[in-house]
């Protein structure tokens, strides 16, 4: 079971960084709905990329939109079902 801490949460537009503890892997994490549940999708990222993210808003943001548009879904740290929810 993998363990989560926030590292940066951002209320307003519903995503955050997080680090997962056991294997160090950091993510921005979006919650989805497929209609049956809530969950998260969580995104991995590198460290230069958590660095890039936390000094520049609009990049962060630009990447959240692209998760949220499927876009960056090889970055998944786990692979959807076949019920797979939407933002």
């Amino acid at each position: 079971m993998m363990n989560f801490v926030t590292i940066f949460l951002n209320k307003t537009e519903r995503f955050s960084i997080d680090l997962e503890t056991k294997f160090q892997k950091i993510s921005v994490t979006i919650p989805v709905s497929n209609g049956l549940a809530e969950y998260e999708e969580f995104y991995e990222i590198s460290e230069g990329e958590l660095e890039l993210f936390t000094n520049d808003d609009t990049l962060l943001k630009s990447f959240v939109h692209d998760c949220k548009n499927r876009k960056n879904d090889d970055r998944l740290l786990y692979k959807p079902g076949r019920l797979r929810g939407y933002p």
